[in-house]
Formats: structure tokens, sequence, C-alpha cells
């Protein structure tokens, strides 16, 4: 093979691995954008809302508490919605077939795994799913491997492939009914049996290494949710922060409540767990202040014959990033064409994870840093109100650095391209 033609090969080994992970990427984005819901329903059932210390309304506040805990329960809720949102994202015209069998494959799974009782984590016998220490007289559910999230999103991943690579299989004709569709649940079956199995004996090295990792991250305390930070956003231009996301926001950490042991920073947090928020507090400065003051310093940056257009694309985009804490308009107005930018962007979005920390301040959010959670969620963050001078200050760091950047270099970031290159939308 020619020098020109193995280049090439990589080239396209490449960009499909490339492509792949990107797209992995954007499938994850579907169970995420689930959890709003779930974040609100399990604020509402807390007791300073509904509970004894709100409107005293306990069993409504047990309904919602309950609706939101199905949902972010870090051994079956949030695994399956992330096992059937992969599967969907992943499936080249998937249909609610795709659905079907990651859901098929998942419950074999799970079953499989809670076949397999962690004996070591129980001092008594276990009988059923309950840990008896006839000695002491207690009880406690048993523990089992749990790979969570990451187990789903692997289910997901299979499901999508034999779904594309089955869904227009024909058998001989008297097993004609399980053709195409039908035929694979039936696989997705068998291959999360296998699955269950493999996860009961392979996990436990695995999630060590995975919690280490993660718990040498929180030991480092500012310094490790600074180097969260910057991972996050520099994977976000590449459309994968949700691959590091997905371990420390959705498993990483223990946190008992009502007899449940709860795991990851996000769901843990909405339980109540103070000691959670590591890896969430320090986005809610740059997502409500620091990225809307950035927009307004690219408005002002702009030409003045096209101030006004971007004065109203800015807002629009500050105002999505304030109140919902989505950035991504804002962060891909500039991260390609000013990639200084965009470093600098993550640099101190690091540095507002260090600080946020440092200072004490744990909150969390449901979907992400926006105003929106912010409010939801005060009664459960300790020192929220320190978010709104943090955010102040990094507002004023964002808005000096990118309005003095943009003018010294000459950046062609929105309102500053060359008139031949700005497209006139007036003409056919």
């Amino acid at each position: 093979m020619s020098s020109a033609g193995a280049t090439a090969h990589q080239t396209t080994w490449w960009h499909t691995f490339y492509g792949g992970l990107q797209k992995m990427g954007r499938s994850l984005q579907l169970p995420v954008a689930v959890l709003p819901a779930a974040g609100i329903l399990n604020r509402l059932g807390q007791p300073d809302v509904f509970g004894k210390d709100g409107l005293g309304w306990d069993n409504v506040a047990k309904v919602f508490a309950a609706a939101g805990g199905a949902l972010l329960d870090s051994s079956l809720g949030l695994p399956l919605l992330f096992c059937i949102g992969v599967a969907i994202g992943m499936a080249k015209k998937a249909d609610g077939s795709t659905a079907l069998a990651a859901v098929v494959g998942f419950l074999v799974y799970f079953a499989v795994l809670h076949a397999f009782p962690d004996t070591s984590k129980c001092a008594g016998q276990i009988i059923g799913n309950q840990c008896i220490d006839f000695n002491s007289k207690k009880a406690a559910a048993a523990v089992y491997q749990n790979p969570g999230v990451l187990g789903g999103i692997l289910i997901g991943l299979l499901s999508a492939w034999l779904w594309v690579r089955f869904h227009r299989t024909r058998l001989v004709d008297w097993l004609g009914f399980f053709n195409g569709r039908r035929l694979v649940p039936m696989i997705t079956a068998l291959v999360g049996l296998g699955l269950g199995c493999l996860g009961a004996w392979a996990w436990p090295p695995i999630g060590t290494g995975l919690t280490d990792f993660s718990q040498w991250l929180s030991d480092l305390g500012s310094t490790g949710a600074g180097i969260f930070g910057l991972a996050n956003r520099m994977l976000l231009l590449i459309g994968m922060h949700q691959l590091v996301n997905t371990f420390v926001w959705f498993q990483f950490g223990d946190y008992e409540k009502d007899g449940t042991i709860i795991h990851g920073d996000i769901p843990r947090f909405l339980a109540g767990d103070p000691t959670a928020g590591q890896f969430t507090s320090g986005f809610f400065p740059i997502m409500m202040f620091a990225l809307p003051a950035a927009a307004l310093a690219i408005a002002h940056s702009a030409k003045p014959h096209r101030r006004k257009e971007i004065y109203g694309l800015m807002t629009s985009v500050a105002l999505t990033s304030f109140v919902t804490g989505i950035t991504e308009p804002i962060e891909y107005s500039f991260a390609y064409i000013a990639p200084a930018l965009y470093v600098v962007h993550a640099i101190l979005t690091g540095v507002s994870m260090g600080v946020t920390w440092g200072l004490g301040v744990h909150d969390g959010f449901s979907f992400s840093a926006g105003v929106i959670d912010y409010g939801l969620n005060w009664s459960l963050a300790t020192k929220p109100w320190l978010i709104v001078p943090i955010g102040l200050a990094f507002a004023a760091v964002y808005y000096a650095l990118f309005r003095f950047i943009i003018v010294r270099f000459d950046l062609k970031t929105p309102g500053r391209e060359d008139d031949e290159d700005v497209e006139d939308v007036t003409k056919a």
C-alpha cells in the first residue's frame, strides 16, 4: 500500500471514530433532557415545600419525592434512561422497536446483576434481597455490583448496533414471525444476560479504578474541581463533555437516605447530601453571569453598522444562558473563529469551580446551572448567596478580557467579519 493510501486509510478511520464519539455525545443529551422533570418533582417532594416544614402535606410530598426518585435512582432509573436514550441516538433511523430492544436487554442485564449480591459487604447472611445480621438483629438492603449509568450506556450502544445489524434479517419461513424488528429484542435479551454475568465479575476492578480517580479529584478539593471544570469545557468544543460528566455526576460517591444508597454528585445533591456539589457549583457564576458578559463584550466590539443586529443576537443567547444554563449558542459563536477566547473561557471556568468549592459553596442542578435551577434548589444549597458576587466578579473579568482580546488581536467575532464575508440574507 502506498504512503498516500495508508494516510487516507488512517484519516478515514480517525474521522469515523471521531464522528462516532460526537454522535455519542449528542445521544447522551437525550436522557439528560429528562433531568429537569426529575429535579422539579424531587424538589416538590422536599420537607420545606409540601412536607412537614412547608405546607405540611406529607403524603403529597411522598408522591413527588417517589416520582422524582424513580428518575434519579442511580441503580435503575437513571441507567435505564441513558440506555434508551443512547440506543435511540446511536441507531440510524431508530424507531420504537429500538427502544423496546434496549429495555429488554437492560432488564435482563439488571436482573442477572441482582442475582449475585456482594457478600463481602454483608456482616450477616443474605436472604432474598436483604442482609440480615442475626446477632445484632438488624437488616439492611443487600449490595450488588452496580455499573449504574455506564452499564446503561453500554447496553444502549449494543442495542443500537444489534438493531442496525439485525432489524431487517429474514429467518426461515417457519420462523417468519420473528423476522426483523421482532428478532432484535430476543438477541438483546441474550446479550443482556451475558453482559450481566460479565458485569458481576468484571465491574469491581473497573468501578474501583473509576471511583479512585474521581476520589482523587475530590481529594484535591478546589484544584480537583478546577480540573474537572477545565476538562468539561474543553470537551464541549468537540461535543464530548458528557463523556467526562457521566461517572462523576451520576455515579460517584455514596449518600444514604431512608435506607437507600444514592450515587452521583447531582442525585446526591438533590437528595440533600450537604457534601455534594463539588463538580457543579462553579458552573453557576459562569452560565448566569460570565458568559452573558462575554456576549455583551462581543456585541460592543461589533462594527458600528452591525452593532444593532449583533445586540439582538447576543441578548437572546445571553438570556438563554442566564435563565436555562444552555451555553452552547454563546460558546459556539466564538469557539471556532476565536479559539484563544475559548481557551480563556475554559481556564476561567476551572477557576470558578475552584473558587466556589474553596469558599464552601455547594450548589447543584437537575439540568444546567441557570437561574431556574438556582432558584429551585436554593434551600438545598450551602451558601448559595455567594454565587451572585462571585458571578458578578467573573462577569467583569470576562467582559474586560473578551473586549481587550477581540479588539487587540482583531478577532473576527460576530459583527467584526469582513463585509464581503457577510451573507446578505435579503437576496434569494
